[in-house]
């Protein structure tokens, strides 16, 4: 007898965009659309597969690495650790509008009157493969910021799925002048929710989330700010690995 072959695991990244508010602080989340073979209808957080382009071997010119502090995070992240980070980096850009980078002063890049259409240009070209970060970054003078996202923790799909991934997810507080928006094709909405109310919306089922979403918003209900929640991550030592079905309740 046949026995059917495993299904390959994809690799990917996703990145929790928080932010201050009252009385909890909020995440960014996005809807994909009803049409979406993965997670159709459902509030995810930003991120995707890696990809070719997300190697870095010849792009230390436009990276700025993980600091000092972060030695244990890249550790548990593995040898392919710089992958993640900057699949994460781009996936925030394509699927939230977000790009987390520094510019030639060293600050945060800021969106602004004079550059917003600029950058939204910038997205669309990415998404469609006409252009790569790497290029962006050199257009515009930008470091990509590796140290202001955190790894939080792993989630590896089980066998016997139709998808497999296996997911780093990161933490990170959004630039200031940066607010995030959909990009109108995977993903229909966006929404800053609190943790609380997240799935408060999900149990009156006005507020799609897989298991795997929920899981990881339950955890971080134990935070009322953005303050502990990024302390919380920037000390963390122990990096989980989940396995779990990510698919619709």
């Amino acid at each position: 007898m046949n026995e059917t072959p495993p299904m390959p695991i994809q690799f990917a990244a996703t990145v929790v965009i928080v932010r201050d508010a009252d009385p909890q602080y909020e995440i960014f989340m996005l809807r994909r659309t009803n049409s979406a073979v993965f997670a159709g209808g459902m509030y995810v957080f930003p991120g995707g597969m890696l990809d070719e382009t997300d190697a870095a071997e010849d792009h230390a010119d436009v990276i700025t690495p993980p600091s000092l502090a972060q030695a244990g995070q890249t550790a548990a992240a593995g040898p392919d650790w710089q992958r993640f980070w900057i699949a994460g980096i781009r996936e925030t850009f394509e699927e939230g509008g977000f790009l987390l980078a520094y510019d030639k002063h060293g600050e945060m890049l800021s969106y602004n009157a004079g550059n917003e259409q600029r950058f939204i240009d910038y997205r669309g070209a990415l998404h469609r493969g006409e252009i790569s970060l790497f290029d962006i970054c050199r257009k515009e003078s930008l470091s990509l910021a590796l140290d202001r996202i955190h790894y939080y923790n792993r989630l590896i799909t089980p066998p016997g799925r139709t998808r497999r991934f296996d997911t780093l997810f990161f933490i990170a507080k959004a630039p200031p002048s940066q607010t995030g928006f959909h990009d109108g094709f995977e993903t229909v909405d966006n929404r800053w929710i609190s943790p609380d109310a997240a799935i408060d919306a999900h149990e009156q089922e006005t507020f799609g989330l897989m298991r795997a979403t929920r899981r990881q918003l339950e955890e971080f209900k134990a935070h009322k700010t953005t303050s502990e929640m990024m302390t919380s991550v920037e000390t963390k030592s122990i990096f989980t690995t989940l396995a779990m079905a990510q698919v619709p309740d």
